[in-house]
């Protein structure tokens, strides 16, 4: 009985790990990397969605306002058969596309204006933080396994 509740919750269970660079190039339009799963039960994982996603936080205080944009996502529709006590690994690569605001635009075309957006940014306290996450649907468990990384684009 209580090991039916515990692989219903996922204990014991399917874990997932997201293995990716700490740094990756906005240009570059795609991020590569390895999903590591382990699990001390023989399960089975039904889907997986991973996705990069942005925090934007500007102002100071009682002003400050945060927004998340989902730069891009893929899922993974197949099962994957995830043996007791063996690690899985999946490689992936997830495109996706860094949105720019104006001010981003005009320092970007001209070096002088490029300062005064700095300067302008830092008075307004305006930050990016980018992360992954990525979630795993597994049969017959209640709790999924996720992870998320944070990482720097460049």
């Amino acid at each position: 009985m209580f090991g039916k509740v515990k692989k219903w919750l996922g204990i014991e269970g399917v874990k997932v790990e997201l293995i990716i660079p700490e740094e990756i190039n906005a240009s570059s339009g795609q991020l590569e990397g390895v999903l590591r799963f382990y699990s001390m039960n023989e399960q089975t994982v039904k889907s997986i969605k991973i996705t990069i996603i942005e925090r934007y936080a500007r102002g100071r205080k009682e002003e400050k306002l945060v927004d998340e944009y989902t730069l891009g996502t893929i899922s993974i529709n197949k099962k994957i058969e995830v043996p007791a006590d063996q690690a899985i690994e999946i490689p992936f690569k997830l495109p996706f596309e860094v949105n720019k605001s104006e001010m981003d635009d005009i320092g970007d075309k001209n070096i002088v204006f490029g300062g005064l957006v700095k300067m302008g940014k830092w008075l307004n306290k305006v930050n990016s933080e980018f992360r992954v996450e990525v979630e795993a649907k597994v049969a017959g468990v209640a709790l999924h396994p996720f992870d998320k990384k944070l990482i720097d684009v460049v």
